[in-house]
């Protein structure tokens, strides 16, 4: 069987498994609505978000405010979809940023090795060394806060992550005979990256952009939650949550809410990752097959 067949082949089965894993399927549902929720968010809002109305102040839910509303009178279902797009739109650009610079140098460090290998992996060591929110509530700390700071922050701190399994792919991919035999051919490293490299790596990069969805999700909320996210007036999850603290007895939704919404997103990305590993990991698949057929 071409490489190509035996390529088809493997994706038909990964498609076939993930299909027959409801949890995965179900959450793969829950992320396209969120998706869908984050995209027409400003069409969909009962109410305008920053509408100030005292006198309907902290009123439980109801027919006209399906999740109440806060200390302002502020529709808190209005609020909590437009922190939905806000969170999506950090956690998609963040993520696409984070995947494009680290797997750029995860593959090149990998494939070329010497200096450059070295080189590269050493700033991805100083920078595991820091934790995550550590890392960028130092970076919002010098840039200050807001939306375009916290996407940079977010997106800087999971860099080291793609260029760590970017790397550890590509190491495992390059001494294969077909990419030893494109090299004897003298075929141009472009082409062997683009055409042999990149292809067989997209497996761990996929599981890795799911799982990185959800951490982005919580150090947006988490920001937002101290201050140094997105600021007020534009509605955060992680800000209705910290507004929320002195009106807990009073009014539950103003936390419940906004606090469900993120532990929806983050659990449907997980999972979902969860499932595309065990599909897309040759060992784990051929497990399932088992299991399945005995």
């Amino acid at each position: 069987m071409t490489e190509q067949g035996l390529a088809g082949d493997q994706r038909t089965r990964a498609w076939r498994l993930l299909a027959g894993n409801p949890v995965t399927v179900l959450s793969a549902l829950v992320l396209g609505a969120v998706f869908v929720i984050a995209v027409t968010a400003s069409f969909i809002t009962p109410y305008g978000v920053n509408d100030v109305d005292v006198p309907q102040a902290l009123r439980p839910p109801s027919g006209a405010h399906w999740m109440g509303t806060d200390e302002l009178g502020r529709d808190v279902l209005s609020r909590v979809l437009m922190g939905v797009q806000a969170s999506m739109k950090v956690a998609v650009v963040s993520v696409a940023f984070a995947a494009v610079v680290g797997v750029t140098l995860g593959v090149l460090a990998g494939y070329r090795g010497g200096w450059l290998d070295t080189v590269v992996m050493r700033i991805v060591d100083v920078m595991f060394a820091f934790p995550v929110l550590l890392l960028a509530l130092a970076i919002v700390a010098v840039l200050g806060p807001g939306l375009t700071t916290t996407i940079l922050a977010i997106g800087v701190v999971y860099v080291p992550i793609f260029a760590r399994v970017a790397r550890a792919s590509t190491l495992s991919v390059r001494v294969e005979p077909y990419v030893a035999m494109s090299r004897t051919m003298g075929t141009g490293s472009g082409f062997i990256l683009t055409r042999h490299i990149l292809p067989n790596i997209t497996g761990p990069l996929i599981v890795q952009t799911s799982l990185s969805l959800a951490f982005a999700i919580l150090s947006e909320a988490a920001l937002s939650f101290l201050g140094l996210g997105l600021q007020p007036p534009q509605p955060s999850l992680g800000r209705m949550i910290f507004d929320s603290q002195g009106f807990v007895t009073l009014a539950w939704w103003m936390a419940v809410f906004p606090g469900l919404a993120i532990f929806v997103i983050v659990l449907a990305c997980n999972l979902l990752g969860d499932g595309l590993r065990d599909v897309l990991d040759p060992k784990q698949r051929t497990m399932i097959e088992a299991r399945r057929r005995r």
